[in-house]
């Protein structure tokens, strides 16, 4: 009922006056009670149901139609290896009726045999990778023969063919990410790819295309993979052997690193725990008052933390309220905590670069006031993905009081500027492509939860306090991060709660309104590629809600 009645006062408020609206808004009372009743209603987990992403879905076709119909150059030449055991003839004879030069099948042959046929393929044209029973769209080989010319490896989208060849349930994939890959095996057919490097595998007649994607992608930092935002292969419904092959991708990644992988059954995700030195971590936990709050920050962490090289900073911010000011001179006299005091107005960036300047980690930990731990395990896992050479900023999964999701990754372009990926799902919902519950790469990750290496942090000055000072800072700073040519990482496995905000407030007094305007153009303005088009979400999924549905009919217009 709550559901139906909010659904009804935004309906309503549609139909008042832009001018009127616009004067309700500087109500700080009622824009608060608005925003308070539609967080309690749970209005924004608006998971689209089948039917409607079916609808979706069909406008989708019918909008990008022509680049079904459009070979996307010129095909100089393929050939075609066909996994599994299933259905294989059906795709074997879509493949030659397409042109392929040569098709194989892996599964039937005897090793020998099998080392022998692979060995004779052509280094001069590429090979096409597919599971048995999958099907290609006519103007498939063109676009992904196009994709391979800048690149080594390339993979397309996927939907699904059903009993009356209707296309459904599409599958709108990220650019590469090894995260993903490595926690879902998310590229698992539809891959083109350099023969030459094809051959450098050793590929058994157990071998699957998630394994040849990962290993690729392990033993070849350079390695080139790009991505074709169209679903150009269609899959047969329901197929198995889900927890087979994140086995075999699991064994892959144990092979060539020294992770410890877990294979988590009940949501069917690899957990990835890398391995660390056991470096010093600074935790810098600003604040101003707020004794309950940094209470539960504080003692959460020092009684449920594993990982035990740490310091944590707290940086009182001008605390007046002689409780807090009492407790806070009580945590100095701990062994893990030093409070330092900085007086000067609030500015987050300039307060968290405050913390950093008398930090002594090598690795350093951004954290909130009002976040409070859930798993033990959350700083040896953020820990094992910061001290890796290829990863830059790692971001937790939160939650609010209430266990919806707060936090599961930053996806630019939302609303304009930036928003939280799943915001206000359930906390064991799977979310799209399982990217709630698997460990997986994002542009950016909030900084109520973050990690990154004292090095990166320098490289780019840390956080801008002279533009940012309270909104954006985080997307800015991972972003610049990203431009070091690493990774930012949302770690899954790494869960708290956040009370978002309850120390500061809703950002709606007029003052506060125009400064987050001017922060969101600054944005805007300095990220407007990431912001045009997000490398890892798609620019088939929609912009308006924090849901990964498919675009409207209306955004596909524009």
């Amino acid at each position: 009922m709550k559901k139906i009645a909010m659904r009804s006062v935004r309906a309503a408020l549609q139909l008042i006056p832009k001018n009127l609206k616009d004067k309700l808004k500087q109500n700080e009372r009622l824009t608060g009670l608005y925003v308070r009743s539609v967080r309690k209603s749970g209005l924004f987990f608006d998971a689209p149901t089948p039917k409607q992403t079916q609808a979706l879905y069909n406008h989708w076709l019918e909008a990008n139609e022509s680049a079904f119909s459009k070979p996307a150059g010129k095909i100089e030449g393929w050939q075609a290896i066909v996994f599994g055991t299933d259905n294989l003839s059906v795709t074997q004879e879509k493949v030659k009726s397409l042109g392929a030069e040569t098709c194989l099948i892996i599964g039937e042959s005897d090793l020998d045999a099998l080392e022998k046929q692979i060995s004779q393929l052509n280094n001069q044209l590429p090979t096409l990778l597919l599971n048995g029973g999958d099907l290609l769209e006519k103007a498939a080989i063109g676009h992904l023969c196009e994709g391979l010319k800048e690149s080594d490896l390339v993979y397309c989208d996927t939907d699904e063919l059903d009993n009356n060849g209707a296309k459904s349930s599409p599958r709108f994939l990220p650019d590469w990410n090894p995260e993903l890959q490595y926690s879902t095996a998310y590229i698992n057919t539809g891959v083109m790819i350099k023969t030459a490097l094809l051959k450098s595998l050793h590929i058994t007649n157990q071998t699957t295309i998630a394994e040849i994607v990962t290993e690729l992608s392990l033993t070849n930092k350079n390695l080139a993979i790009a991505h074709l935002p169209l679903p150009l292969v269609h899959l047969l419904p329901s197929k198995d052997g889900e927890s087979d092959t994140l086995e075999r991708v699991k064994t892959v990644i144990e092979k060539h690193t020294k992770a410890k992988v877990e294979l988590d059954e009940q949501f069917s995700v690899n957990r990835v725990c890398w391995p660390n030195s056991n470096p010093l971590v600074s935790l810098i936990i600003p604040t101003k008052n707020g004794k309950a709050l940094v209470k539960a920050c504080i003692e959460s962490i020092l009684e449920k933390t594993t990982y035990q090289n740490y310091e944590i900073l707290l940086i009182d911010n001008g605390s007046d309220e002689q409780e807090s000011i009492e407790y806070f001179k009580y945590l100095d006299t701990l062994d893990k905590v030093r409070v330092l005091k900085y007086p000067a107005p609030f500015n987050y960036s300039a307060i968290n670069n405050f913390g950093v300047e008398h930090a002594k980690g090598s690795i350093l930990g951004l954290i909130n006031n009002d976040i409070e731990v859930i798993s033990p395990d959350w700083l040896t896992y953020m820990v094992g993905h910061a001290v890796r050479e290829d990863v830059g900023c790692v971001g937790a999964k939160l939650l609010y009081s209430d266990t919806r999701i707060q936090h599961a990754g930053v996806v630019l372009g939302y609303g304009g500027g930036a928003g939280h990926a799943h915001k206000n799902f359930p906390r064991f919902h799977t979310g799209y492509l399982k990217r709630i519950v698997a460990t997986n790469n994002y542009s950016a990750v909030t900084a109520a939860c973050l990690l990154v290496k004292r090095t990166h942090f320098d490289a780019v000055n840390g956080l801008n306090e002279k533009d940012l000072s309270v909104a954006f800072n985080d997307v800015d700073f991972c972003l610049k991060v990203k431009g070091l040519g690493v990774n930012n990482v949302y770690c899954a496995e790494a869960e708290l709660f956040h009370h978002e905000s309850v120390s500061r407030g809703l950002d709606i007094s007029p003052e506060k309104a125009a400064r987050f305007n001017r922060e969101l153009n600054y944005l805007q303005t300095t990220w407007s590629d990431f912001i045009a088009n997000d490398p890892a979400y798609s620019p088939n999924l929609t912009l308006k809600r924090e849901n990964f549905s498919i675009r409207s009919a209306v955004e596909l217009k524009k």
